[in-house]
């Protein structure tokens, strides 16, 4: 029995949510702030939610391409970050180390203050070897599969 088009958006969009609920859990209740990248993440996912709203009352395919975009654009993310956490490449400067030569006591203490709390390049928790960026970037192209499938349902239905 092949899925149908709304089922497979439910799925997609209510994995974006799951994601979500799952990121707001440990900040709230495991008490993990997130970092810059980490924020960065969730947009996408609540795009795809909104997608996927819209997409149940409009036919097509266009929504449903829309929402693999916000997948894949939140996977590539949590690749991304996946790789500063492992140190495969630099973060942005706004969550990672930064250089501390050069500067006067005031601007040490100006970066100081400035500082995030929680940075990109540190992994807080993990499951099986992989962060949660990770697992972001594996179940988000999951998801960016789903959606995808829901394209092609709306060009069959």
């Amino acid at each position: 029995m092949p899925l149908s088009r709304n089922f497979l958006i439910l799925a997609a969009a209510g994995g974006s949510a799951a994601l979500l609920l799952g990121a707001f859990g440990f900040q709230y209740l495991g008490g993990m702030a997130p970092c810059k990248l980490c924020l960065w993440q969730r947009w996408p996912h609540g795009a795809a939610i909104l997608i996927g709203g819209i997409a149940l009352m409009i036919p097509g395919r266009g929504l449903p391409l829309l929402g693999a975009l916000a997948a894949l654009t939140t996977a590539g993310i949590g690749v991304y970050h996946a790789g500063v956490e492992q140190h495969w490449w630099e973060g942005p400067r706004i969550c990672t180390t930064g250089p501390v030569g050069g500067l006067s006591p005031e601007q040490l203490l100006e970066q100081i203050m400035s500082a995030p709390l929680v940075r990109c390049d540190e992994i807080p928790w993990e499951m099986f070897g992989l962060s949660m960026a990770a697992w972001n970037a594996v179940a988000s192209a999951g998801l960016a599969v789903l959606w995808l499938m829901a394209a092609a349902r709306s060009v069959r239905d």
